[in-house]
């Protein structure tokens, strides 16, 4: 990848050529390092990770708290590469993130990516009836990341690498825990929903509540729970390319 301006939120720049370009939308306590290695797997796609505030090499920046700002923050760094043939992937937090820079695109008249990838989240106008994580006490914070397979062992051992870590996830957990739906028109743009059968986050009358959002939805679920793509990135990504060949 190549970039000619230096962008915060594309660590690895924007793609030579003409692909089709999936920005990726991270988890939430997740970098854009979780799409580092889909390239290899995306065939014809040109995979663009998406690093937020707050990760990475922009630690030392203040995470967002509200969706709606980062969704701000997004479109005021990234609005002038969202051009040409481009798409978006996000997965749990990602997926809102991805779904609502999509809304807003569309609602400014600027060209919307001309597909919609989401992954491991209910659908954003279903009320949130699961208990709250984010004002957990660390240890059971810790406790149900693990559970969900979203806390590496590294941090597990480390305690002090744990205490960085947390704020970060409270504060993404916060974005996705507070938002709270306004209902719009369907989406004109191609939807495609991924899912795990055995997510605690999102089962599957959730997933397919997002096929209500656009005209043209379709879901796909595979074994396992809120992490199953760790296991299935060729999959998904040939389910993509196939989608983006529409």
């Amino acid at each position: 990848m190549t970039t000619a301006t230096v962008r915060p939120w594309l660590p690895g720049g924007l793609p030579a050529g003409g692909a089709t370009k999936l920005f990726c939308f991270p988890h939430a306590g997740a970098s854009a390092a979780v799409y580092r290695d889909w390239a290899a797997a995306a065939g014809e796609v040109a995979v663009v990770p998406v690093q937020p505030p707050g990760r990475a090499e922009r630690g030392r920046e203040r995470p967002h708290e509200d969706v709606e700002a980062m969704v701000d923050d997004a479109l005021e760094g990234l609005a002038d590469a969202f051009t040409g043939d481009y798409a978006f992937f996000g997965h749990s937090l990602g997926a809102l993130v991805a779904y609502l820079l999509t809304r807003r695109l569309v609602e400014r008249g600027a060209t919307p990516p001309r597909h919609l990838f989401v992954s491991g989240r209910a659908a954003p106008q279903l009320p949130d009836t699961r208990p709250p994580l984010r004002a957990l006490p660390d240890d059971r914070l810790a406790a149900e990341l693990h559970a969900l397979g979203g806390l590496p062992d590294v941090l597990r051992r480390e305690p002090e690498l744990l205490a960085m870590f947390l704020p970060l996830m409270r504060a993404d957990l916060t974005v996705n825990e507070t938002y709270r739906h306004v209902p719009g028109d369907r989406l004109p743009v191609p939807l495609t929903v991924f899912g795990g059968d055995r997510d605690p986050r999102a089962d599957r009358s959730e997933l397919e509540a997002w096929l209500e959002l656009s005209s043209d939805a379709a879901l796909f679920t595979y074994a396992g729970g809120h992490f199953y793509l760790e296991d299935r990135v060729p999959e998904l990504l040939a389910v993509v390319r196939r989608r983006l060949q529409r």
